[in-house]
């Protein structure tokens, strides 16, 4: 009984630090998507910066879910869905082209495949990995 009480009071310890990591997370979110948009609207700026930046932002959203996970665990999920989302593109049936021809399905799920997306996604995942990593120190 007392293990499972001592337990109990180390969660409910823990819970305000993840709500504030979670809000940090949300933040970073947040900017990333209006960086992301700016990208896209600015004529000089790459557009590989976009798919770096939606990249970091898929990041950052699997830790506003994840905030307790292992690092391993984060990286590996964000570019599992960055990864199918671009395999996704290569699919062309009709109702997801109608789908991809909204503003939603244009800045989620991409409008074509492409290899130079996938290492910009894995790019901009190792980048937000190692600025947080760097963050914490």
């Amino acid at each position: 009984m007392y293990f499972c009480w001592t337990k109990n009071v180390q969660l409910l310890q823990q819970k305000p630090i993840l709500n504030k990591a979670r809000i940090y997370y949300f933040l970073v979110f947040l900017s990333i998507i209006f960086f992301g948009i700016l990208s896209r609207k600015i004529p000089f700026i790459p557009l590989w910066i976009g798919d770096f930046l939606y990249a970091v932002m898929i990041y950052f959203l699997v830790r506003i879910f994840f905030p307790a996970k292992k690092f391993v665990f984060i990286i590996l999920l964000s570019l599992f869905i960055c990864y199918c989302i671009e395999f996704l593109q290569l699919y062309q049936g009709e109702w997801m082209v109608e789908l991809r021809k909204t503003l939603f399905g244009r800045y989620v799920l991409g409008q074509g495949f492409l290899w130079s997306d996938i290492l910009a996604y894995t790019f901009g995942i190792t980048i937000a990995f190692i600025t947080e990593k760097s963050f914490l120190k």
